[in-house]
């Protein structure tokens, strides 16, 4: 991608991409092209297509479960806060997470005005420059800056993995289809898998 310098930027659309851009610069503009995600990728504005019904499906099941998790007296508490479509900065970066969550970390309540996530989720899209993208590039940034545990989701390989820091040392835990997820961070919070992979077939093409 070749990067084009401009001394200034207005709304934000899918031809600016290539634009050269400094983290400032790219948190100042409020006016852009809802039907992108637009992010700043070492320096240069990066425009891609909305997540398809098949991320945002199951996006909005596990929403819906995190929220009825926090409802639970016994280990709810657990849970901060949760949204959807959440823009997170990994150095110079403005990565574009398809869900971020803040929990109690050491007895801590964390600010999801302040705090970076404690948990990112991305629901992996098609193709090869995707899959890089989810598992390796996103996974180093977000560990990097101090994300504990960031989950893939892939509705490809049917799998759930989940990379996150323990004492200083990386751990990763590969969930499959039929078994249940249950995340350190969420005491008492399980994630079934299959029914997430579920919400994602119903919009997946025919073969």
């Amino acid at each position: 991608m070749s990067i084009v310098q401009s001394p200034a930027f207005g709304r934000l659309t899918p031809e600016a991409a290539g634009l050269s851009m400094t983290p400032e610069e790219f948190d100042a503009i409020s006016d852009y092209d809802d039907n992108f995600n637009f992010e700043l990728i070492h320096g240069v504005l990066v425009a891609t297509p909305l997540a398809g019904p098949a991320e945002r499906s199951p996006n909005d099941l596990l929403g819906f479960w995190l929220w009825d998790y926090r409802r639970n007296p016994s280990h709810g508490s657990a849970l901060v806060e949760t949204v959807f479509e959440h823009y997170v900065g990994t150095g110079g970066n403005r990565r574009r997470a398809d869900r971020v969550i803040w929990t109690v970390v050491a007895g801590r309540r964390s600010n999801p005005q302040r705090d970076l996530p404690t948990i990112v989720v991305e629901f992996v899209s098609a193709g090869k420059r995707a899959w890089r993208r989810d598992y390796i590039e996103k996974r180093d940034e977000y560990l990097a800056a101090g994300v504990l545990e960031y989950w893939v989701i892939d509705r490809f390989s049917r799998s759930l993995t989940a990379y996150g820091q323990r004492a200083g040392q990386k751990v990763e835990l590969v969930v499959h289809e039929g078994e249940v997820f249950r995340p350190e961070l969420l005491p008492g919070f399980e994630l079934r898998l299959s029914e997430l992979l579920i919400a994602a077939d119903r919009w997946s093409d025919p073969e």
